[in-house]
């Protein structure tokens, strides 16, 4: 991961690897072609010397020249190793040939994948944007290579779920998608021929094509529900149309794509994978875990549903406290604990969520690094930016009932996926000696972790074993 504080951690007990992390073959000196592989379905190619020692910093250079990527959008993208089981940010100064090489090592350390899985899975090097570049930097870029190369990213993670969105999202960039392939002047017939042609999967996310439920309820409302969405997306294209005229610069509408996906809160993050726990509906019923996207950036994190595509949990880095635990016995998981504010009957307490992953430790320390970074670059001022723009959607009279961020104001709308749903978390509430609910001090004075996003706002309180067994 990028920063000193995300190394991929060492680890000497590991011996599982079955390559060498050092090339050792002399023909690694001589030219080699390599692909570096951007978001959608092209790659670079290059010709490299020395394939073995070539760092990030290095490739870049050869990469950012291919792609005519100017100066001042050098820092809008970076080298990622990516396969289904694991993606990695890499930084500068690190060396691809040899991290491939250590693969299943990382594999081993960071993800439940099975020997099998491991020993067949391969990291592909991606070019694609840097989790650490700011959105208000992407809205000054007027150069339309980076520009696409930004969009095809975003739409990928839109069509796939990994952005939840709602209809009015999803509808709107969809029809961006189709006037940057096709034009703006589509009539009604040209528009219906070209979306049967490409499929509405190519427009819209494909949870929402295939719709939800069993075979006998997905092909009787398959027609209708295709038939609702193509209505939806012509509308939206019409006003693309009407708005935009019959020929706009497609700069125009990559900015109005990117613009829209910057509305949602987890942008431009780092994922990771983990699992938590589900509420337990009764006596009888065992306790069942729920596979969950983590997503990190410079704003916060957001804890999503993978199976349903909505956020569960959304914090900014002032609302959260965070703290990783090794497993201590066999049979144990590592562990990721989110600390944030919330009420039992009415009264303030403090909640608890375990994240269960082997990435609890790459997780910590990215939180770590974007608290830092974001602390360093924007100084005082970050906070009462984060206010205010939090606040906007929360609600337009200014009110806030809830006293916290703007986070808060978003739980007004639950019936949007990006709102958090913390009542259908299963959490573990602050409690003094397992018999009060323990009430919030002001500014959260009392956590439970020495690790929060400002220092000087919160002191430490220690994890007990009779909270953690919860």
């Amino acid at each position: 991961m990028e920063g000193d504080d995300c190394s991929f951690p060492p680890d000497s007990s590991d011996d599982h690897s079955q390559r060498g992390s050092v090339a050792s073959s002399a023909t690694l000196s001589r030219a080699q072609d390599v692909l570096i592989y951007l978001c959608g379905d092209s790659a670079v190619h290059l010709t490299v010397e020395g394939l073995g020692s070539v760092t990030v910093q290095e490739l870049g250079r050869s990469v950012r020249e291919a792609l005519h990527i100017p100066d001042s959008a050098q820092d809008a993208f970076a080298f990622w190793l990516c396969s289904p089981l694991l993606e990695l940010q890499l930084k500068a100064r690190h060396q691809p040939y040899k991290l491939c090489r250590q693969w299943q090592d990382l594999l081993y350390r960071f993800t439940e994948a099975s020997e099998e899985d491991i020993g067949q899975d391969e990291p592909c090097l991606q070019y694609r944007r840097n989790v650490f570049y700011p959105k208000s930097k992407e809205l000054q870029i007027d150069d339309e290579g980076v520009l696409r190369l930004l969009y095809e990213e975003a739409r990928d993670n839109i069509l796939t779920g990994r952005y939840p969105c709602d209809p009015e999202h999803w509808t709107g960039l969809g029809a961006l998608s189709l006037a940057l392939e096709e034009g703006t002047g589509l009539d009604g017939q040209q528009f219906t021929t070209t979306v049967r042609e490409k499929k509405l999967t190519s427009f819209l996310p494909a949870h929402v094509v295939m719709g939800s439920g069993g075979l006998l309820s997905t092909l009787r409302g398959k027609s209708s529900r295709h038939a609702g969405l193509e209505q939806s997306l012509l509308e939206e294209y019409r006003k693309i149309s009407t708005s935009a005229g019959n020929s706009p610069e497609p700069t125009q509408l990559l900015h109005q794509y990117l613009s829209t996906c910057h509305m949602l809160p987890y942008y431009g993050c780092a994922f990771f994978f983990g699992e938590i726990d589900k509420p337990v509906q009764g006596i009888l019923q065992r306790a069942k875990r729920k596979p969950v996207n983590v997503g990190i950036c410079l704003e916060g994190v957001y804890v999503m549903d993978v199976k349903e595509k909505h956020v569960l949990l959304g914090l900014h880095f002032n609302e959260l406290s965070w703290d990783h635990s090794y497993p201590e016995d066999q049979g144990d998981s590592h562990i990721l604990w989110l600390e944030f504010d919330g009420d039992e009957d009415g009264t303030p307490v403090n909640k608890l969520l375990k994240i269960y992953s082997k990435q609890a430790e790459l997780m910590s320390g990215f939180i770590e690094f974007c608290v830092e970074l974001k602390s360093a670059s924007e100084g005082g001022a970050a906070a009462e930016t984060d206010s205010e723009a939090s606040q906007q959607p929360a609600g337009r009279d200014g009110s806030n009932k809830n006293g916290r961020g703007g986070r808060r104001g978003m739980l007004q709308r639950q019936s949007s996926v990006v709102c958090s749903r913390v009542h259908s978390l299963n959490t573990i509430s602050y409690v003094d000696n397992g018999k009060e609910i323990k009430r919030l001090k002001p500014k959260r004075a009392a956590s439970f972790f020495t690790r929060q996003a400002s220092a000087t706002t919160y002191s430490a309180v220690q994890v007990t074993d009779s909270l953690e067994q919860g």
